[in-house]
């Protein structure tokens, strides 16, 4: 099912020149600094249970595309959040997947999973109704031997490192099991702390309860609750090896308050009496307050803006979170960040890695702002525009005005594991063959180019993400 020459260019000349390229960054280890596998895989290192739990039942990309064509999530075995009945049978799970896998025709998710069924489970026809059983069969047998367990697999992906994404209120047990096993595969965590910095987020009061009992410090006040921060990613630091920190506001906004005014604001956060615009100025200052932390503690700052999330009011209710029903949103960054900038955009300590939804920001705004404060990079294309078309519009609207190494190489973002060497693959072939067309055109040399596929494929997350 997969053409060595897939998403190389058409053209002779420069599909021999990507080729080369390729043949250059193929094997190379993998570095995966950003995503949201779940890391008691590798503390229980425990087998998957069965095809449909590996790839359908935890991965939005699969599922969204089913329920867009009136898939229920309960016949996907989607769990509810107050328990109700859902399907149980992986077996119907999979075959609801092969009967709708004309629906993912195009798809990046199509790519990701044929290259997965093939490269990893040796399966070398297309899955339909007729082959869904059969396919099955095949996955499901192949994950009781002990070389498809979690560990095994990350050794044969050949990752060299994998974060994982974890709350501040989150214990890291399962990294500490990790360190404590003795296992050589380096799993570390980053911290994501927007359960306790946005003032909208479910439970938010209790959350920054919960943070000052975990700390020690008097979390109803501004300077316990900044302490209690700065302890949480100290402990993340030491616990779970994290280098990164990782926030998900709705916009880019930032801002810059004196003590006393952030201290009347939190105040009133903590009293469930912010306004929507008062929500909003609160999580900009956090932002700020995020970046000031990491001028101490060396923590690279990810801002992954831009998503209208859990627009479908009903999906939410019954399934929670991160179900499929997050929606991208125009996004303004060169004054929404200028509050932070003036603060800190001149450190050349500090890494701020900005992500965008919005493609028509990319060389409108972001390109022209990384390109000059020392503090910014731009994260590679992200979520929907994780595909070779985006991918391809992504280095033709970066490139010109904030070159390659103001970028930060590749980032697979995902909680499905078994797509992570498909990602990466991915994005080498769509970077080899815009190299490709840079050399056919004498605007590189070709030696330049394969030092440049080396840097994007591997270096660049190594020193952006201090790994």
């Amino acid at each position: 099912m997969l053409h060595p020459d897939r998403l190389f260019p058409s053209d002779p000349t420069q599909r021999d020149i990507a080729r080369r390229l390729y043949a250059e960054v193929g094997s190379l280890p993998i570095i995966s600094p950003h995503g949201h596998t779940d890391p008691s895989w590798f503390a229980k290192n425990e087998a998957f249970p069965n095809p449909a739990s590996l790839f359908v039942v935890p991965d939005h990309y699969a599922f969204r595309m089913l329920y867009s064509q009136g898939v229920t999530m309960e016949s996907l075995g989607v769990p509810r959040k107050d328990g109700g009945a859902v399907e149980s049978d992986p077996r119907k799970i999979w075959r609801l997947l092969a009967q709708n896998w004309h629906l993912f025709r195009g798809t990046p998710t199509r790519m990701w999973l044929d290259h997965a069924f093939e490269t990893v489970f040796g399966v070398t026809e297309r899955l339909s109704g007729a082959s869904a059983d059969r396919i099955f069969d095949q996955i499901d047998a192949c994950l009781q031997k002990p070389e498809f367990l979690p560990r095994a697999l990350f050794e044969r992906f050949n990752i060299e490192l994998l974060a994982t994404t974890e709350s501040p209120l989150d214990t890291l047990e399962h990294h500490r099991a990790i360190r404590e096993s003795g296992w050589t595969g380096r799993v570390i965590t980053a911290f994501r702390p927007d359960p306790v910095v946005d003032p909208e987020f479910e439970g938010f009061q209790a959350n920054v309860e919960t943070l000052g009992a975990l700390t020690g410090e008097n979390t109803s006040t501004w300077a316990g609750y900044l302490a209690a921060l700065r302890d949480r990613r100290r402990y993340f630091k030491e616990v779970g090896g994290a280098t990164s920190t990782d926030h998900g506001h709705a916009t880019a906004t930032t801002a810059d308050l004196s003590d006393a005014d952030a201290e009347r604001l939190f105040e009133k956060a903590l009293r469930g009496t912010v306004t929507a615009a008062e929500a909003e100025i609160f999580r900009g200052q956090m932002l700020t307050e995020m970046a000031k932390m990491s001028l101490d503690d060396g923590l690279v700052m990810q801002i992954h803006p831009g998503s209208f999330r859990n627009h479908n009011p009903g999906v939410f209710e019954r399934f929670g979170r991160d179900k499929g029903a997050d929606i991208p949103t125009g996004t303004e960054y060169v004054r929404a960040l200028k509050p932070l900038l003036d603060r800190v955009g001149n450190e050349r300590g500090l890494t701020i890695i900005l992500f965008t939804l919005d493609e028509t920001s990319y060389a409108r705004e972001l390109a022209p702002l990384a390109g000059h404060y020392p503090a910014l990079r731009v994260g590679p294309a992200w979520w929907f525009h994780d595909s070779p078309e985006g991918m391809r519009r992504y280095r033709e609207m970066i490139t010109e005005t904030a070159g390659f190494y103001n970028t930060v190489g590749f980032n697979d973002d995902t909680r499905a594991f078994c797509s992570i060497p498909a990602r990466h693959d991915v994005a080498r072939r769509v970077d080899c063959a815009f190299l490709a067309r840079l050399v056919a055109e004498h605007r590189l040399e070709e030696d330049e180019a394969a030092e440049l596929a080396v840097d994007l494929a591997y270096t660049l997350a190594k020193k952006a993400y201090r790994l």
